[in-house]
């Protein structure tokens, strides 16, 4: 049994299946494709069941083995990520939230081009130091993470500041119009993060959409992410944040983005939805 954290015993296996299935493509059965390499049979089992990690010269010989050498470059991006494509919770949070936060500021600063999109909560690059006290806490409490939250705050604040940065940089932030009516918080601070919202469509440096939800969408919004540059999508889900660095997933979520994008106002429509939106919460 492998001693590997989750993340990355999963990364492995999801490593593993795509050798299998190039190998099955070729034909090939494990006992003929480990005597093609000089392997032990088990050491392509072990490859196959992510109970072993290749190396990068293994998956260089497995696809050239199975007559398919141009394959291995999107492999060894998987190779090269093993640790980092499921971050578990438990164990990022065990410094608490602001550790986090700083990390996502470095990785935000350095990008040229952000593309975000929510369909729960207001954007983390938007959200009001008593919005994001409220989010940090339900998340500490999910975690048992300790409570910092407090610094956390002041550090998810600090990241907004590459919304105010001039030169070439770009930032496009979509949300659907259904976060504006989730209780995250009390009315009041649910008044003050959407005033927030509609301050930020007159960014010159933001491109902010909202998403209405009662119009016929190009694609239902299904969960959150962001793309920075063309590199890397992260998704956040209960458990782990995903890091999805292939050129097919980023590509995959480059026409999710547009898609959304087509779908959401702009300007002075997405500020009068966000005002009636505000109104609501009495």
């Amino acid at each position: 049994m492998s001693s590997a954290p989750r993340g990355v015993q999963e990364a492995r296996q999801e490593l593993g299946g795509r050798l299998r299935a190039l190998r099955q493509a070729a034909a090939v059965d494990g006992r003929t494709l480990a005597e093609r390499l000089g392997w032990p049979p088990s050491k392509v089992s072990k490859i196959q069941l992510g109970r072993q990690s290749p190396t990068e010269g293994d998956i260089r010989e497995w696809t050239a083995a199975c007559g398919e050498p141009q394959a291995a470059e999107e492999l060894l991006i998987l190779l090269r990520n093993l640790d980092r494509r499921y971050a578990d919770w438990r164990r990022q949070l065990r410094q608490g939230h602001a550790a986090v936060q700083r990390a996502w500021a470095d990785a935000e600063a350095t990008a040229q081009t952000i593309r975000s999109f929510e369909s729960s909560c207001v954007p983390g690059l938007l959200q009001t130091a008593d919005y994001a006290a409220s989010v940090l806490r339900q998340h500490g409490r999910l975690h048992g993470s300790p409570p910092d939250t407090d610094s956390a705050v002041a550090a998810r604040l600090a990241r907004q500041q590459v919304l105010y940065e001039p030169g070439r940089k770009r930032r496009f932030l979509l949300l659907s119009e259904s976060a504006l009516f989730h209780s995250t918080a009390s009315a009041p601070v649910m008044r003050a993060q959407i005033d927030r919202l509609v301050s930020a469509t007159t960014l010159p440096t933001l491109s902010l959409g909202v998403i209405p939800q009662r119009k016929q969408q190009l694609l239902l919004p299904a969960h959150g992410f962001c793309i920075l540059d063309d590199r890397l999508v992260t998704v956040e889900i209960y458990s782990a944040e995903l890091r999805l660095g292939l050129p097919e997933e980023v590509a995959l979520y480059q026409r999710v983005f547009e898609m959304l994008s087509a779908d959401a106002l702009y300007g002075a429509d997405a500020r009068r939805l966000l005002t009636t939106a505000a109104e609501s919460w009495v």
